[in-house]
């Protein structure tokens, strides 16, 4: 269930050790029917409201369903009528009420997740900012993650991931840093911290965490779609600086609205 994107992703930070995911039990996807486990998948749950929201951290009580498809899988989904025919079955009932903007909040809620998993371990002491002290980190041999803001310049990157390979003795491999779909505005208001353009941390289960979030967010809202594409009006279309709760797009009546901007508190039921 794995995409490109996130094959990217495991550049970005060391791989974890199998024994890692010993603790972490197996689900099945309701749409793929494909088992993966729990941190790689997103769950549904019913709102006291009959609502079908996301419940990314798991935590809400009942019966819950979950999915590892990407957004454009869902949307597909969706349209034929096998999602609502799904939760229908893992929910044990019918009587739910299955909203055209359940991607856009799923987006939403995992990037929160993504964003706010940063900032825990920016608090934790776990994390660098700052291209001389990531680089200093990654030539000793203390880094196991990076990451760079999407408006970073692509120079800075290189010369990181250089002294990363250089630090870790694998100088040649194709291991590098990977930009994230946020520009450093936002990282630096997740962070608490003035101009955030690069992130490395420094500890193997942080980066091992932080890879966990920000891999179930990139896995689902794709590759960004090619201009022109057939997938190109399943876009979210952002103004910068805006988080995916905040921005708004117009699509097609006939198709669930991948970008319709939700009300930034709805997905807090379940976290």
């Amino acid at each position: 269930m794995r995409t490109p994107r996130n094959e990217t992703l495991t550049n970005a930070s060391s791989r974890p050790d199998a024994s890692s995911r010993e603790d972490d039990p197996t689900r099945k996807c309701i749409l793929s029917r494909e088992h993966d486990s729990r941190s790689q998948l997103i769950r549904l749950a019913l709102a006291p409201d009959g609502r079908v929201l996301p419940d990314v951290r798991a935590k809400a009580p009942g019966r819950g369903a979950w999915i590892g498809v990407d957004r454009a899988e869902l949307i597909a989904s969706y349209n034929k009528g096998r999602l609502r025919g799904a939760l229908a079955r893992a929910f044990k009932t019918g009587e739910f009420e299955l909203g055209d903007d359940l991607p856009a909040l799923i987006t939403s809620a995992l990037e929160r997740n993504a964003l706010d998993r940063l900032g825990l371990e920016a608090r934790g002491g776990m994390l660098l900012t700052g291209f001389d002290r990531i680089e200093t980190a990654a030539r000793s041999g203390q880094l196991h993650a990076l990451y760079h803001a999407a408006d970073s310049g692509l120079d800075g990157r290189a010369k990181l991931a250089q002294a990363w390979r250089v630090g870790s003795d694998r100088e040649g491999s194709a291991l590098k840093g990977l930009a994230l779909p946020v520009e450093r505005p936002i990282l630096s208001l997740a962070l608490g911290r003035e101009n955030v353009v690069h992130i490395g941390l420094t500890d193997r289960l942080a980066a091992k965490r932080v890879s966990d979030a920000l891999g179930r967010w990139l896995h689902f809202i794709g590759p960004e779609p090619q201009p022109g594409s057939p997938q190109d009006h399943l876009r979210e279309p952002t103004a910068p600086c805006e988080t995916a709760s905040q921005g708004a797009s117009a699509h097609r009546p006939d198709d669930i609205r991948a970008g319709a901007s939700p009300a930034a508190t709805v997905h807090e039921e379940f976290e």
